[in-house]
């Protein structure tokens, strides 16, 4: 009697966990510091447009959409203004290019200092800086402000929209009088 045993090929993606998954993207994306490549671009992400699709836009204005891969899905985000490297689709009519590396600040600066960074991020990244530099410069002023006037500190208060608004008027000294007449009426 023969006993065969036929074992079929595991790739060594299915045996890894989520967790490790999760570990080897993140340290793809921190460790990562290649130059992108011939059919590659660098381009910014201007809005997600659901299902795994990102509106981003070139150096050049050219807007598009792009589609995250599956192993960035749920273990990394990006937001509005990130950078991303992208590969063309070919067939692609309205998706028509892919996310192949999201940029952090440090592959940024690498890129730069090897002339590789897009012209036209360039002056916009400094805009970016300049407006950034500006807005902590208006936030400060108006933490040192409303801590000298205390009822301002309301006025910064978010709306909570899952509450409803009750409006209470404040009395004055003139209620108070009114009340000395019910007083009287009384007696």
């Amino acid at each position: 009697m023969s006993l065969s045993l036929s074992l079929s090929p595991v790739s060594h993606k299915e045996k890894m966990s989520s967790t490790t998954k999760k570990k080897h993207v993140e340290r793809e994306l921190c460790e990562d510091f290649s130059l992108p490549g011939e059919h590659q671009s660098i381009v910014r992400v201007v809005r997600p447009r659901g299902n795994n699709l990102h509106q981003v836009v070139t150096a050049d204005g050219e807007e598009f959409l792009a589609s995250m891969p599956l192993k960035f899905r749920k273990h990394v985000w990006i937001k509005r203004g990130d950078f991303v490297v992208t590969e063309p689709i070919p067939e692609g009519n309205k998706v028509r290019a892919e996310i192949v590396r999201i940029l952090m600040k440090d592959q940024i600066h690498y890129i730069m200092q090897n002339n590789k960074w897009p012209s036209g991020f360039v002056e916009h990244s400094d805009e970016e800086k300049e407006s950034a530099i500006l807005d902590s410069l208006e936030r400060f002023k108006m933490t040192k402000a409303s801590e000298s006037d205390t009822e301002s500190d309301d006025d910064l208060l978010m709306e909570n929209t899952n509450r409803q608004m009750v409006y209470v008027e404040e009395s004055d000294s003139g209620d108070s009088d009114d009340d000395e007449n019910l007083n009287d009426d009384i007696k």
